[in-house]
């Protein structure tokens, strides 16, 4: 099956590092036109650089996705180059940890103003321009979390549990305009944010024992389901969570088929 996103112009939240630059590198490896959004100005250079090298057209602004006014300067500005917006990958978040008794109130806010406030306002200022061309593709992160959180998580499960059902409400909403909108739910993929990989040999293979393909998950594997959910190939999927986890708690017990297979 060959994915052809040639031509189409994408913007994605978040995209700096991480998950993020990874989705941003391979849609440009796909020939789409790419619009990187982040808060810190020495990763979008950095992303900026390494795209200069690929010839596929790319422009990365500072800005966060709380603030509407800068949101809407930003998708005005790519309306005014390209002339459309094609694609909308919803992927900057943060994570707040800690019981709900003792987490900070403005802690709380915080993780549900980026990860949920934040995917409201970008699809309050595209949404426009898919309804004027009648066709877009919305994707969403949301999280494993959302489907079976972890103690003292509260405020991002939530979050991440409420975009997917978000995602649910603007795939009704947005059918009649060829419109599309899915959430994906990474599982335990080292990041800068969680550092899974970098924690003591046994609180890795503890967290490892959870999943069914017994490894981390990594940037590419969410790059794979975003190209496809953008791709022509994916028209007749809305409105989905999808779980990009390795099969995390697929069985009471994934480690059991390992043990089995060493014997």
């Amino acid at each position: 099956m060959h994915i052809d996103l040639g031509g189409r112009v994408a913007i994605v939240t978040g995209g700096g590092r991480g998950i993020g630059r990874a989705l941003v590198l391979r849609l440009a490896s796909e020939g789409v036109t790419t619009v990187a959004i982040d808060v810190n100005q020495e990763d979008l250079d950095a992303l900026g650089a390494e795209l200069a090298d690929t010839g596929v057209p790319s422009s990365q602004f500072v800005g966060d996705v709380t603030d509407l006014e800068r949101i809407q300067e930003v998708v005005d500005e790519v309306v005014r180059r390209h002339g459309r917006i094609d694609i909308l990958v919803n992927n900057a978040g943060v994570a707040a940890g800690g019981p709900v008794d003792t987490l900070p109130v403005e802690r709380w806010h915080s993780c549900q103003d980026v990860n949920l406030t934040g995917t409201f306002l970008m699809c309050k200022a595209v949404i426009p321009v898919m309804k004027k061309q009648r066709s877009g593709r919305i994707i969403n992160a949301s999280s494993f979390a959302a489907i079976v959180p972890s103690v003292g998580g509260a405020a991002y499960a939530s979050a991440k549990a409420a975009v997917a059902h978000f995602t649910r409400a603007i795939a009704g909403e947005l059918g009649p305009w060829n419109i599309t909108a899915n959430a994906y739910a990474p599982g335990m993929i080292p990041t800068d944010m969680n550092h899974f990989a970098e924690r003591p040999d046994e609180v890795q293979d503890r967290l490892l024992d959870m999943l069914t393909i017994r490894r981390w998950g990594s940037p590419e594997d969410i790059a794979h389901l975003v190209c496809f959910l953008a791709s022509d190939q994916a028209e007749y999927i809305t409105g989905t969570l999808i779980d990009v986890s390795g099969g995390k708690l697929a069985t009471q017990r994934p480690r059991t088929a390992y043990d089995m297979s060493a014997s």
